[in-house]
């Protein structure tokens, strides 16, 4: 079961922001909440300077678009080097030198509100045309009257509001509340990830999510804090559904022509990676960032690289950059490639993710940093040497058998993995893969994906209900590689 999957709770969300920090093995764990995804470079280039001064010197990107920096000492200012969370509790955290330096980057506009501004958008709207709509200004207007709603600020910090321009690329990624057009001047109402069968004017659209939100705190066993999410109350997206309907007077179901697209199957490969755009208009350039994780000097060179557009972060652990020309984009992925970033779509860091593990996480069995960055090394200098240059550029993808024979003595599944040659073969790379160091599997990704588990003898990877045990590194690095198509 994953964490996000737990419900009957017994306590309020702890979730952390930037004054409510928690406190980590290494050290204070800040959560800042950047909604729609969009910083300024002034404020990315403050981030990286408080993330080297406060804390370990790295921004890491959440699935939610959001930041988070490690390290930070009690007084705002390092942990110890050799910090292991010791006696300290996340109220020795408040007040630190970090919280101050959000505030005055405009990171922080509100101290009671500031955990519950979660709200995803499609990071390329407005940029490339493709969507229905500018979804910008709603997330603006949102951010603005969630946080001028008091009551608001009792929302669990785990709920999520989500805008899309309608390519359907963050309605599935199981908002709380959301919205998706299906035509002129209306959208669908997605709540706990799926279509409610509401349909709202775009004009009421923030009306209708702050509705939800409200009705979702009505719900009695939000009271008494034993929920966090809509989906973990059976009902509940349907009776706030008709609250909504009331509020905004709409009609459940009116207008619907046709079911949208369920959860189940949500499209993937969603991930902006390259030079996007039309060949004579303005570019976008997409950068996945490995395993989520910027270092100061890669942050600092993005704000650098930037538009006055800023940067966009995404659901799926990357960066955009909006408002460039061409010329412009094709510079600054050059200099991106140069300090580690990936700016190649048919790189095989492409849907890699990781949790933090060790050292950072006392529940962690393993440093799965270490480990996923040990396996894609292993995958990249693979495709180094059995040159397949031009196998990678194919769209033909690669049938992967996976066959699971059981010992049932030792009581372990020894995979057997049957792939075509290196050389003869495409790499795809489609296969989401997320690195967990226990069965929380915190961050993990929405949809099919590969999950390589820490287990106390090796690593387990579960997919589509089979789970296969692997003994060591070497032996998850070729199962790894045999899902994506990349062997």
């Amino acid at each position: 079961m994953f964490i996000g999957d737990f419900s009957g709770r017994s306590r309020p969300d702890a979730c952390p922001g930037a004054l409510q920090v928690h406190a980590a093995a290494d050290g204070g764990l800040a959560r800042i909440r950047v909604p729609g995804g969009r910083l300024t470079s002034s404020q990315l280039r403050e981030l990286a300077d408080a993330a080297s001064a406060c804390g370990s010197g790295v921004i890491e990107l959440t699935s939610r678009a959001n930041v988070q920096v490690r390290g930070l000492g009690a007084d705002g200012g390092h942990a110890n080097g050799d910090s292991t969370g010791g006696d300290l509790t996340d109220t020795d955290f408040a007040d630190g030198g970090f919280a101050a330096r959000m505030a005055a980057a405009g990171l922080l506009p509100s101290a009671t509100h500031e955990r519950v501004r979660n709200i995803l958008a499609s990071p390329l709207t407005g940029c490339d045309g493709r969507g229905m709509l500018d979804v910008s200004p709603l997330v603006s207007d949102l951010d603005r009257r969630l946080c001028g709603t008091p009551a608001l600020a009792g929302l669990p910090g785990r709920f999520l509001f989500a805008f899309d321009d309608g390519r359907g690329d963050v309605a599935w990624l199981d908002p709380d509340a959301g919205i998706l057009p299906t035509g002129p001047g209306e959208a669908a109402l997605i709540l706990a990830g799926t279509d409610s069968g509401l349909r709202v004017p775009i004009g009421s659209a923030v009306t209708a999510l702050l509705a939800a939100a409200e009705a979702f705190l009505a719900e009695p066993e939000v009271r008494r804090a034993r929920a966090w999410r809509i989906g973990e109350l059976p009902g509940c997206a349907e009776r706030i559904a008709v609250r909504v309907a009331v509020r905004v007077g709409s009609a459940v179901g009116a207008g619907r022509t046709s079911p949208l697209l369920p959860r189940a199957q949500a499209p993937t490969g969603w991930e902006p990676v390259g030079i996007l755009g039309e060949p004579e208009g303005p570019a976008v350039l997409g950068v996945a960032v490995p395993l989520g994780r910027l270092t100061s000097a890669q942050a600092g060179l993005l704000a650098d690289l930037a538009s006055p557009a800023g940067v966009r972060l995404t659901p799926w652990r990357g960066v955009v950059l909006p408002g460039l020309t061409p010329a412009e984009a094709a510079g600054a992925a050059a200099l991106a490639g140069k300090v580690g970033l990936v700016v190649d779509p048919g790189s095989p860091w492409t849907g890699v993710t990781a949790c933090t593990g060790r050292p950072g996480c006392a529940k962690s069995l393993a440093d799965v940093r270490a480990d996923a960055t040990r396996a894609m090394s292993a995958t990249m200098s693979t495709d180094m040497s059995t040159d397949t240059t031009a196998a990678m550029s194919t769209d033909t993808t690669v049938d992967v058998t996976i066959d699971v024979t059981i010992d049932v003595a030792a009581g372990v599944a020894a995979p057997a993995v049957t792939a075509p040659d290196a050389a003869g073969s495409p790499r795809t790379g489609t296969l989401p893969v997320h690195w967990a160091g226990c069965e929380r599997r915190c961050g993990r990704p929405r949809g099919r994906v590969a999950d390589v588990v820490a287990t106390a003898a090796g690593y387990r990877i579960d997919l589509d209900g089979r789970s296969l045990n692997c003994a060591d590194i070497e032996e998850t690095t070729a199962v790894v590689t045999a899902l994506r198509g990349e062997t």
